[in-house]
Order: structure tokens, then sequence, then C-alpha cells
């Protein structure tokens, strides 16, 4: 199957941005569908394509192809008619997600493929009230998704290999780098090597061994410095199995294990000191600080995407 039509399910930040993602192919039209029509519903997309054109990641000509190709309504059953490739974003609640598929399977076109943008959950069980449960698949995206290139393709335990390889090889014709995740587990690749990361972080912070912004600082200009080129497993190998398996061997059993949130993070919430949201989480934040650190990431994000294309 040729997939040509993509309808994404929900208008937040998320369903923007994969509207945009899907309609940089030309070749691909998209219905953004919410529960309502806002005002100026396509204003987040509209506003990341100007970022995109004063960065010249992108013609003015080009950003306005893009915004033809997205539609958007309120009305489910036209939106899922002729859909290829449908795509949910909405909240990152079981029920929700199960019931949605349950309920569009009788109006979508019996080959349609039913993706979900879930970070953490299992599609197997997101699954779980629809009668074709090979159709149903993972497509973790990561945001801001016009930016970060990595799609995690996850198979559910009924996903069929069609399936897999269908959206796989869509997501690499319209740019994006897409990975197999082959087993239905929670946080699938990435949110997993990123959690294990951030509890050694805290780790390092409750124990006394660095402050936040140290531990911040050692990761930005060291190892973090290689990650966009050198994976670390290919780095392991650079430097010799031998030489990794000695340090493994002395090392793993310093390292934190903890089954359980954070201390630090939990005590952090319950005092209310959410981080950007309210300026002050491991760090204090001020209005500026924070439009600052989204305008560099953004931008650098930018940048360093121009050489991936």
């Amino acid at each position: 199957m040729a997939i040509k039509n993509v309808t994404i399910l929900g208008s937040g930040l998320m369903g923007n941005g994969l509207a945009q993602v899907f309609a940089m192919d030309p070749n691909t039209t998209v219905i953004l569908r919410s529960r309502s029509i806002k005002e100026a519903p396509l204003k987040p997309v509209q506003d990341n394509l100007k970022l995109l054109v004063e960065k010249e990641a992108l013609t003015k000509a080009e950003a306005d192809a893009i915004l033809s190709r997205i539609s958007f309504t309120d009305d489910l059953e036209a939106s899922l008619k002729e859909a290829d490739l449908i795509v949910e974003c909405v909240v990152e609640d079981m029920e929700i997600k199960q019931n949605l598929f349950r309920d569009i399977e009788p109006l979508c076109k019996a080959d349609a493929i039913f993706a979900t943008n879930t970070s953490v959950m299992s599609i197997t069980e997101i699954a779980k009230k629809t009668k074709d449960k090979s159709r149903v698949i993972g497509t973790h995206f990561w945001n801001p998704p016009f930016l970060i290139p990595l799609v995690e393709v996850v198979k559910g335990d009924e996903t069929s290999m069609e399936v897999m390889d269908e959206t796989y090889d869509y997501l690499k014709k319209i740019g994006k780098k897409p990975v197999k995740c082959m087993k239905d587990v929670p946080g699938f690749i990435a949110n997993r090597l990123q959690h294990a990361i951030w509890r050694e972080a805290l780790s390092i912070v409750e124990n006394g061994i660095a402050d936040a912004p140290t531990v911040d600082e050692a990761l930005r200009y060291g190892p973090g410095l290689r990650w966009p080129i050198l994976g670390i497993l290919e780095n392991a190998d650079m430097i010799g199995l031998d030489l990794s398996y000695n340090i493994q061997n002395y090392i793993v059993k310093y390292l934190e294990d903890a089954h359980e949130p954070s201390k630090l993070l939990k005590s952090l919430v319950d005092q209310g000191d959410l981080g950007f949201k309210t300026g002050k989480g491991y760090q204090e934040w001020t209005p500026e600080q924070i439009a600052a650190s989204n305008k560099r990431l953004r931008e650098y994000l930018i940048d360093v995407t121009k050489d991936l294309k």
C-alpha cells in the first residue's frame, strides 16, 4: 500500500508538529482533526515554518507548499474516509487510546494503518479493543517532531511485519530516521536510554557528587558532543571491547540501580517546583532564560539536522 493520505487525530503540540512533518512530503495530503475548530488552528505550524524560513532551512515557497497540504476539520468520519495512515496524538490515557481505535475502526479503510504516538505505553494493550490488531503500530516521534529526525517504530505483539515495513519505509521516504523496536517493552528504545542516564544524573546530585548545572555541563561538553555522530556501542567497538569489559567490570557495581523514582525529583514535585512551568526545578529559571533555552534548542536542531537530509 502506498501511503498518500495521513490523518492526525489531536491538534495539540505534537499533532500540529506531525501534520507539518507529513506535509513536507509533496506526495502526501494531511488532515489535522480536532473536536472543535479553533481560531487560527494551524498557527503553530505557521510559526514553525516561519522559523525555518528565517534560518534558511526552507524557502518561503516550500513553506507555503507545506501549509497548503494541511487541512483542518472537526468531522471525524470525513477525516478518516480516505486515510491510509491514522496517527493518534491524544492524551496519554490507556482507555482513551483504546476506545479511540475501537471507535474509528469501522470508519476506516480495511488496510489503513493505526499508529499511536505514545512515548511509553504498550502498543499491544492500546490495540486490545480493535478487531484487526495486526495494523496497530507505535510511531513514537520526539518533540519537536519537525526537527528531531528519530521515530521509533514499535511492534505490538500482533502487529504484522508488513505493517512494520510499510510504516518504516514511508517514514524513511519522508525524511525521518526511523528505527525498529521489535519488542513491546515500556519506554521502547530511546526513552529507556534517556531514563537510565537521568537516574544516574539524579543520583549524582542526591549524593552530593556534583550539582545539577555541573551534571549538565559534564554531559553537554563531554560525551554529549560525540553522540550525534558516534553511537555509544560504536564507541565501545572503537576503544576495544576488552577495555570496555574491564571498565564495566569495575564500575557497574557502583552505579545507581534504584527501581523507584528519585527522592529528589519527588520532593521537588511535591513542593510545586516543576521546572520551566514554575520557574524553579533543579535550577531556578527566569522568563528570559526559559525563552533563551527554547530558542537555543530549536536553532541548534535546525542547524544540525540540515546535514541529515
